[in-house]
C-alpha cells in the first residue's frame, strides 16, 4: 500500500519546487510536483521525476561508513562502524592540529542540498569552533551575479517571476530556462498569449529561443559589449529617460561614457550581433512597457561576467522601465527571506585572524602545498569537486596526495568520494527535517522525513553533532536539535510567518515572503538599498571591493581558436544524478558546420578537445544551433562518461572574474581535432 506525502526539492535550482512523494514499503516510488508552491504548479523537471527513486535507493547509494584500503581515486573500500569512522577522524584531525594548527584543516563543501540545515548549519558551527580555514564558496557560482546586484541595487527585493505575466516585452538573457529555470517557461507562455514579445539572448539557440520573436546569438563573454551598444543606441534614438535618471540613478553619465567608447559597428564585430539586430532590439525595448529582463547565471562565468551583468542591469535604469508591474529586472529572491545566518552558523566562534581561501584555489593549494600553513586535512561534503571545479587535473592531483587526510560525506559514491580516506553516508532530504528558502522565487517551505534513513545514513546535522561531541564541543550550540536549528535559521518574529515558528510551518504549505503578500515593484513599493538610495551604475562598494566602480570591458586573449561553453544539462543538476544508470552515456560536443568543415570533421566522429590544461574525448554533433567559433558540451558529467577520466572541467581556466574572484568556465579556449 502506498501513501503520498509532501516534500520540497533541495537541489541547486532557482525554482525550489514543492513535491508530492509516493512511498511504498518504506521506499520512494515516485516524485511529482505539487501545487503547494504556486511556482511549481504541479510540474517538476524530467530529471527529478525520473532519477530520484534510483538516486535514493540505487546501487550507487552510500549506506555505511567506509575506509579506503586501496589507492586514492580507486574502488577499494571496506565497511566500518560509525564509531570507528568518528574516532579515526578525531585522531587524524587532532594530530594535524597538533603539528600544523587548526587552519591546516578545511571544509570543502558547496551547494549539493539547498536546505538550510543540510546546506550549512551544524557543520559550519563545528568547523568555526574547530578553527579550520574558512572557505569562500560563492566564487564557484552565483557570487559574481550576487555582487553585481548588490553593487547596483543593494539588498533590495527584486521582481519575482509571476510578474512577467504583465510584461509586454520579456528578454531572457543567458538563462537556459528549459533546463535551469523550468517554471519560468509557462509564465512566459501565458504572457505571450496576452501579446508579449519574447527576445532570447544566448550564444546557443536554446529551446526557448525556438519560441522567441527575436533571437540574438551573442558571443560568450561579450554581453557587456552588447549591453553597451544597446545603451548607446537608446541614447541615439531618444530612449533614455532623463527624468527617471535624475531622481533614481547614480553614475549614468560615467556609464554612458564607457558605452560610447565603442561605435555600434565596433560593438557588433565584438559581440557577434549585427548592427540591424542591435538597432531593432533597442527600438523594441524603448517602445515596450512593461519590459522585463531575466538574467541567468551563465553570464557571470567569464572575466567580464560581473560587469556584463551590471551593464544589463543598467538598461532598465537608463530607459526608466522600473515602477510598474512586470517592468525592470527579474532578480533573485534571497533578499526577501528573513534569514538569520549568524544565529544559524555561528561565525562568532571563528578565532580572530582565521584565513579565508577561495574554493576555486583549493585544488592548487592541495597539489602544490603553496600556503604558509599547508592544507593537511580536508572534509568534502555537499560537493563533487573533481567533477565541477576548474582545472580538474590539478584538483585530482591534490586529492590524490597520500599525505593529506581526506574525509568525504555524500549520498552517492561520487568521483570525489573515491579520493577519501573515510567516507560517511549522508541522508537524502527525504530522510530528515529541513527548511527551504529559494533564490528564484519567494516561497518559504518546510519538509519532514518521508522515509527512514537508508542503511546507516545520517543527516548532516547529526553527523556533525557526533563529531562535535567527540571533539569535546559540548556547548548548547552543538547539541541543538534540528527543530532548534530551523528556528535559528529564520526570524520567527517576522509577520510573514503568521505566528508560526519556523520549525512548525505546516507541511505542504508555501509562505510568500513578499511584504504583506504584495508583489515587489521597485520604485513603487520598494527602493534600492544602496548607500545613495539610488540604482548605482557607479558603485563605491564595488570600487572598494573589486576596483570596479564603473562597468568596463577587459579583453580575453588566447592562442586557442574555439570558445567552449559548458551549460546546464537536462540530465543532471550540476553533477547531482550523475551516478544513475541513465547518465552513463557519453556527452557530445556541439559544433557549427563551418567550424567542423574547417577541421574536416564529420558528424558523429570521435574528437579530441584540448588546451594546455588537459584533453577530453567525445563524439561530435554538428548543428547550426551553435554559433561559429563556439562549441558546447554540458557540465557535470562523471568520469565514467570519459575514456581518460577527464571531463570538460579539466579544460576550464583558473583565472578569476571581475567580481567576487569568480570562476570563468565560459572563458575556456580550446582546439578540436579528429582522433
Amino acid at each position: 500500500m502506498s501513501v503520498q506525502l509532501p516534500s520540497v526539492c533541495p537541489l541547486d535550482c532557482p525554482d525550489t519546487c514543492s513535491f508530492t512523494v509516493t512511498v511504498a514499503a518504506g521506499e520512494v516510488q515516485k516524485v511529482r510536483g505539487s501545487t503547494a508552491n504556486p511556482i511549481t504548479g504541479g510540474a517538476v523537471c524530467n530529471k527529478v521525476a525520473r532519477y530520484y527513486p534510483e538516486f535514493v535507493h540505487g546501487e550507487n547509494r552510500l549506506r555505511y561508513p567506509l575506509k579506503r584500503v586501496g589507492p586514492k581515486g580507486g574502488d577499494d573500500f571496506i565497511r566500518i562502524s560509525w564509531e570507528e569512522a568518528i574516532e579515526t577522524i578525531y585522531e587524524r584531525f587532532t594530530a594535524i592540529i597538533a603539528e600544523y594548527g587548526p587552519q591546516a584543516i578545511i571544509p570543502y563543501n558547496y551547494a549539493g542540498p539547498h536546505g538550510m540545515l543540510a546546506g550549512g548549519s551544524m557543520d559550519l558551527r563545528f568547523f568555526h569552533r574547530l578553527g579550520a580555514s574558512l572557505l569562500a564558496r560563492r566564487p564557484l557560482c552565483g557570487g559574481v551575479k550576487s555582487e553585481a546586484y548588490k553593487g547596483t541595487f543593494g539588498g533590495a527585493g527584486a521582481m519575482q517571476p509571476l510578474q512577467l505575466e504583465a510584461a509586454k516585452l520579456i528578454v531572457v538573457w543567458g538563462n537556459n530556462v528549459t533546463y535551469s529555470n523550468l517554471h519560468l517557461a509557462p509564465i512566459i507562455k501565458r504572457a505571450r498569449a496576452r501579446g508579449a514579445k519574447l527576445v532570447v539572448i544566448d550564444p546557443k539557440r536554446i529551446r526557448i529561443a525556438e519560441q522567441a520573436d527575436t533571437y540574438l546569438a551573442v558571443r560568450p563573454g561579450m554581453d557587456i559589449i552588447l549591453a553597451f551598444a544597446i545603451a548607446a543606441e537608446l541614447e541615439r534614438i531618444g530612449g533614455i529617460n532623463h527624468a527617471f535618471i535624475a531622481e533614481h540613478v547614480l553614475g549614468a553619465d560615467e556609464f554612458m561614457a564607457e558605452a560610447r567608447k565603442f561605435t555600434i559597428e565596433e560593438a557588433s564585430a565584438l559581440c557577434g550581433v549585427s548592427v540591424p539586430e542591435i538597432r531593432a532590439f533597442a527600438k523594441l525595448y524603448k517602445e515596450s512597457s512593461p519590459a522585463a529582463i531575466s538574467v541567468g547565471n551563465g553570464i557571470e562565468r567569464n572575466r567580464n561576467g560581473g560587469n556584463g551583468i551590471r551593464a544589463i542591469f543598467a538598461l532598465p535604469a537608463l530607459a526608466g522601465k522600473f515602477g510598474v508591474r512586470g517592468g525592470g529586472i527579474v532578480g533573485g529572491s534571497g533578499n526577501l527571506f528573513p534569514k538569520t545566518p549568524d544565529r544559524l552558523q555561528r561565525p562568532d566562534l571563528v578565532p580572530p585572524g582565521t584565513r579565508t581561501l577561495n574554493i576555486i584555489d583549493i585544488g592548487r593549494h592541495l597539489a602544490e602545498q603553496d600556503l604558509d600553513i599547508p592544507l593537511k586535512g580536508v572534509f568534502i561534503y555537499n560537493h563533487n569537486p573533481v567533477v565541477v571545479t576548474p582545472d580538474q587535473n590539478t584538483t585530482r592531483r591534490g586529492l590524490a596526495r597520500e599525505d593529506i587526510f581526506t574525509v568525504g560525506c555524500d549520498i552517492a559514491m561520487t568521483d570525489s568520494m573515491k579520493y577519501c580516506d573515510i567516507i560517511l553516508p549522508a541522508a537524502t532530504h527525504f530522510e530528515h527535517d529541513d527548511i527551504f528558502c529559494a533564490y528564484g522565487q519567494p516561497y518559504l517551505q518546510r519538509a519532514a522525513p518521508v522515509i527512514e534513513p537508508v542503511g546507516e545514513a545520517l543527516p548532516n546535522t547529526e553527523i556533525f553533532r557526533r563529531l562535535a561531541a567527540r571533539f569535546g564541543f559540548n556547548e548548547p550550540a552543538f547539541t541543538a536539535t534540528d527543530k532548534e536549528l530551523m528556528d535559528d535559521a529564520i526570524d520567527g518574529s517576522d509577520p510573514r510567518l503568521k505566528g508560526c515558528r519556523p520549525s512548525e510551518i505546516p507541511l505542504g504549505l508555501a509562505l510568500s515572503m513578499e511584504r504583506g503578500e504584495m508583489e515587489t515593484i521597485l520604485f513603487e513599493n520598494a527602493a534600492p538599498k544602496t548607500p545613495s538610495g539610488k540604482i548605482e551604475l557607479k558603485s563605491a562598494y564595488l570600487r572598494d571591493q573589486f576596483g570596479a566602480e564603473i562597468p568596463t570591458y577587459h579583453p580575453v586573449s588566447s592562442t586557442y581558436p574555439l570558445m567552449l561553453v559548458t551549460p546546464s544539462s537536462n540530465k543532471r543538476i550540476s553533477s547531482t544524478f550523475g551516478g544513475v544508470k541513465a547518465n552513463d552515456d557519453r556527452p557530445v560536443l556541439e559544433m557549427h558546420p563551418r567550424d567542423a568543415a574547417a577541421r574536416r570533421l564529420e558528424d558523429g566522429a570521435e574528437v579530441r578537445l584540448y588546451n594546455d590544461l588537459g584533453e577530453v574525448f567525445m563524439p561530435l554533433k554538428i548543428t547550426e544551433n551553435v554559433r561559429e567559433g563556439v562549441v558546447f558540451s554540458p557540465k557535470g558529467c562523471w568520469f565514467k562518461t570519459s575514456v581518460n577520466n577527464q571531463t570538460v572541467s579539466a579544460l576550464a581556466p583558473t583565472f578569476k572574474a571581475d567580481l567576487s574572484e569568480g570562476a570563468c568556465f565560459n572563458d575556456c579556449r580550446i582546439e578540436v581535432e579528429a582522433v
